[in-house]
């Protein structure tokens, strides 16, 4: 599976991005300050075949840090949500974004239908693919929660810094049939995931949800491998790609559908999600922890 690079973005290496780098803010309207990261090229490390539901699915992102000017020069406020196809040729990176809507601070829009349109325009330009944008007032974007079962008081069988992809197992019986092929559709939840910046090494913290239908999983085994990528550094779309695709290799569901809502770093948080079937999208949502 290839998807294109924009054509007016050029594969580039994201150490030539802001990320990592000492940087003057911009005070002026400076849409050339984001920066595209082919998603190909994080695709391209997987773990072959490469399931094609790794490009079925949306990333969700909250900006916390949001302002412009009215035509009478008044400070305007809110918090937006944007809505990124996971098959979009490129993914934006964050601390580029996070100065592209520092940019906007003194710019002048006649109204919000007129912000929004210029930054899908610009988002857009840059992913290769459209991107929706809807803005909150300050009170109005509701805090949602998880429902499933939570893995945290699990015990894995291997240490957290040495689990990987071959600790995957099945559980040892399923139900009181103790049929071991026989099929249940469960949601599991761990808040411990971590990950690291690949450019920076920074810590990225984040929530994860996994629905699965398919034979009964082993849950230790599994937090373990979830928790073996504290020392992984990748940005966070390639995080949960990475992890759905192993799921779908090692475990082979039926369907299949991880997602996960990172912590807010420079104003903005990330929330992914990856389905094997779209009626599994899940609706976004915003955590208490973000």
């Amino acid at each position: 599976m290839t998807l294109p690079v924009p054509p007016d973005h050029p594969a580039q290496s994201v150490h030539q991005s802001p990320l990592g780098q000492q940087t003057d803010y911009p005070e002026q309207y400076a849409p050339d300050i984001l920066f595209g990261i082919p998603r190909q090229s994080g695709r391209a490390q997987l773990r072959t075949p490469l399931s094609p539901a790794v490009a079925q699915g949306t990333d969700y992102w909250h900006v916390f840090e949001l302002s412009w000017l009215s035509p009478l020069r008044m400070r305007q406020v809110a918090m937006a949500r944007l809505t990124f196809d996971a098959a979009s040729p490129a993914l934006i990176e964050s601390k580029s974004l996070k100065l592209y809507f520092n940019s906007l601070n003194f710019e002048i829009f006649a109204d919000q239908a007129a912000l929004i349109q210029t930054v899908t325009q610009d988002l857009g330009r840059i992913s290769g693919a459209p991107v929706h944008c809807e803005l909150f007032s300050l009170d109005a974007m509701p805090v949602g929660q998880w429902t499933g079962l939570l893995l945290d008081q699990q015990i894995p069988a291997e240490s957290l810094s040495s689990a990987g992809r071959d600790s995957l197992r099945y559980a040892a019986h399923t139900g009181e049939s103790g049929n071991v092929n026989a099929t249940i559709e469960e949601t599991l939840i761990t808040h411990l995931f971590r990950s690291n910046c690949p450019v920076t090494g920074q810590p990225d913290w984040a929530s994860l949800r996994i629905r699965y239908h398919g034979r009964a999983w082993d849950h230790a085994a599994l937090l373990g491998y979830l928790c073996g990528f504290e020392r992984h550094c990748a940005f966070h779309e390639q995080c949960v790609e990475d992890i759905f695709n192993t799921l779908w290799q090692m475990l082979q569901p039926v369907d299949l559908m991880v997602q996960a809502a990172f912590t807010r770093r420079g104003g903005l948080d990330i929330n992914p999600v990856r389905a094997s079937r779209p009626d599994w999208l899940p609706p976004p949502v915003r955590l208490s922890r973000q």
